[in-house]
């Protein structure tokens, strides 16, 4: 399988070969559902937290008298009809939502994705990507000449503080190094920049 190759101003320069076994697999909706639902809850943080009967501190006395108020009998200030007593039914910190998932599927998962991202021609590949200096400007200039949807996930082979704060302040880019690639993110944005030194690694991947 073969790609463009294209240079900062995204014209074609060269041809680059794509490993089958990451870009060319079937694609498997199922497992690539199962991979972000495993990624959103392991990084779900349990805030929500209520109390229970036993840990409102406030006193037990008759609040009124039982008969001749016209009244619901109650009880105390710790009933959970008031708005000071405990609450029932109501989350605890407790739950845990982490989820498990095999690593050779995690692996598949996202080899899938980008295989998918293929299929869809929604993958560039650049042989070289740099600034002179940080200016979002710069990063303008490229997106504005990129030939498909300016929704882009640029995936850096390595951290690169000038382009990482060039496209820091725009909102249809993100950056983020090719390690921490990841279901959510790649179905969040639709194209896909990749750098030729990471393609030329993963070419060496069966």
């Amino acid at each position: 399988m073969e790609t463009k190759l294209l240079n900062q101003e995204w014209k074609e320069i060269w041809t680059i070969e794509l490993n089958d076994w990451v870009f060319g697999i079937d694609v498997n909706e199922g497992l690539i559902h199962r991979a972000l639902v495993y990624q959103q809850s392991n990084a779900r943080q349990v805030v929500a937290h209520t109390k229970t009967r036993a840990e409102v501190r406030w006193s037990t006395r008759k609040i009124f008298k039982q008969k001749w108020t016209w009244q619901a009998r109650a009880w105390g200030n710790r009933s959970p009809i008031r708005i000071w007593g405990w609450v029932a039914f109501w989350p605890r910190n407790t739950v845990n939502f982490v989820k498990a998932m095999n690593k050779k599927e995690r692996r598949l998962a996202l080899c899938s994705i980008l295989s998918s991202k293929v299929k869809s021609n929604n993958v560039l590949v650049l042989d070289t990507l740099s600034f002179s200096e940080i200016k979002t400007k710069n990063m303008v200039n490229v997106l504005n000449a990129i030939p498909y949807t300016k929704n882009v996930l640029l995936a850096l082979a390595s951290r690169n503080e000038v382009i990482e704060k060039s496209a820091r302040n725009l909102p249809k880019i993100k950056t983020l190094t090719t390690d921490y690639l990841n279901i959510h993110d790649l179905l969040k944005y639709t194209t896909l920049v990749l750098l030729k030194d990471w393609v030329e690694k993963l070419n060496t991947i069966r």
